[in-house]
């Protein structure tokens, strides 16, 4: 079980975890436009996702794509927040709550990533709680700067897990609550956690609030243990991905609707924060720097579509549903090694690829379909050629089809210009 972040800044908690990505990725079946955020409410947001006033289609798909994105890889609020505007942009979205101002953006940024994050965490947590069978479930304090007394009061609660509290309690019980429970064998394991077995509750835990219709302290609308309508189905989802593997755009996505899951493809590879990826993958492999994390082997680029399928299905009857498009460093150094000098290109009628061209790959991707050219030669595997021209320039593509990792590869990339010195 993940242990609880320091910080709710780093990444969305920094490690996200099967469970929590099944939640999340569950909900994409059901894109809900609304008005207001209470439009819908409860465990009803266990099965949707809706973002307030978001009603158009493509609109509500984009926000999906930078929430789950910002979800599955643990992607900070900086980076959801660029993606955030660029949709808005994208969409022409206007009325929306909080629009026209610099703080007024802040916080209906915050409230969409912190929101979903807090509750895909706390859903997946409670999937690996009901699957631990732990014996008491103790309440931990999210250490709020400000906390609401009536969470700090129930810090350290040690309960069984059957006890009604938690049906109305489970945190997060309102906006902006990192609160979280952990599970314990014992009440000795349950005192190292943090919590205080001789604790009780206070008598008037059940007392509702004519305000907000929900137990004192809860906040309206969240008097409900998020994912817990769906814990056995998260559960079952994650047990098909026994070890967190780099393809987060492939897990759980085959659950989905195949039209669904190809706008959410290509909403994700629309993000700015995806094209960064790319380019500075590519840069980390340009110019090598020991002192910085060792990059992952493998960079995803986002789900094939079902035309790209057909397109490979046809061009050399290769199964490739469900596959991603994918960046691997050896390859990465292969395009510098071969196609990164300038002289050598000009005579190629051709012109030196750097990390920036790669930010460009997302959008080929997406306004591009591949073409078999046969096999390669170092592996003896399908190639495929995708080819866009912007402007004057002819950016070509070349990706091997690998089957263990069921991802499409780039193997080649080059830009012909034309001119040859």
């Amino acid at each position: 079980m993940p242990d609880h972040p320091s910080s709710e800044l780093q990444g969305v908690f920094g490690r996200p975890f099967t469970e929590q990505v099944a939640f999340f990725r569950r909900k994409l079946k059901n894109l809900v436009p609304t008005q207001r955020w209470d439009d819908i409410e409860r465990e009803a947001h266990d099965s949707a996702f809706m973002v307030a006033g978001a009603a158009k289609a493509d609109l509500l798909t984009d926000l999906a794509a930078a929430v789950d994105k910002a979800i599955a890889e643990g992607r900070g609020l900086e980076e959801f927040r660029r993606d955030f505007r660029a949709i808005v942009a994208r969409n022409g979205w206007t009325g929306w709550t909080g629009e026209g101002s610099v703080r007024g953006e802040a916080w209906r940024v915050g409230v969409i990533y912190r929101t979903n994050s807090y509750t895909s965490y706390a859903a997946g947590r409670l999937a690996q709680l009901k699957a631990g069978n732990f014996k008491f479930w103790v309440y931990r304090h999210g250490g709020s700067l400000e906390p609401r007394p009536e969470h700090l009061s129930w810090d350290g609660l040690v309960l069984p897990p059957e006890h009604a509290f938690w049906a109305t309690h489970y945190p997060p019980s309102d906006w902006g609550c990192s609160c979280y429970v952990v599970g314990a064998r014992s009440e000795a394991g349950a005192r190292r956690l943090g919590g205080d077995p001789a604790k009780t509750l206070p008598e008037n835990w059940r007392t509702i609030d004519p305000k907000t219709g929900a137990p004192i302290g809860i906040g309206r609308g969240w008097n409900y243990a998020p994912g817990a309508s769906v814990s056995k189905e998260v559960q079952a989802l994650a047990g098909k991905v026994r070890h967190w593997d780099y393809a987060v755009a492939k897990a759980f996505m085959d659950e989905l609707p195949p039209e669904r899951a190809d706008e959410l493809a290509q909403a994700y590879r629309a993000l700015p924060s995806t094209a960064d990826d790319a380019r500075r993958y590519a840069q980390r492999v340009y110019e090598p720097k020991p002192d910085l994390p060792e990059l992952p082997p493998v960079r995803t680029m986002g789900r094939l579509s079902q035309a790209h399928a057909a397109e490979i299905r046809k061009g050399g009857g290769f199964d490739a549903e469900g596959f991603d498009f994918a960046l691997a460093l050896d390859e990465l150094a292969h395009v510098r090694d071969e196609h990164g000098s300038a002289p050598i290109e000009r005579a190629r009628g051709q012109r030196a690829i750097t990390a920036a061209d790669f930010a460009r790959l997302p959008a080929l991707l997406n306004a591009g379909l591949p073409r078999f050219v046969g096999m390669s030669r170092g592996h003896n595997q399908p190639v495929f050629e995708i080819v866009q021209t912007i402007g004057r320039e002819e950016y070509a593509t070349r990706w091997e089809l690998w089957r263990r990792r069921r991802s499409l590869v780039l193997l080649n990339f080059f830009v012909r210009t034309g001119q040859r010195t």
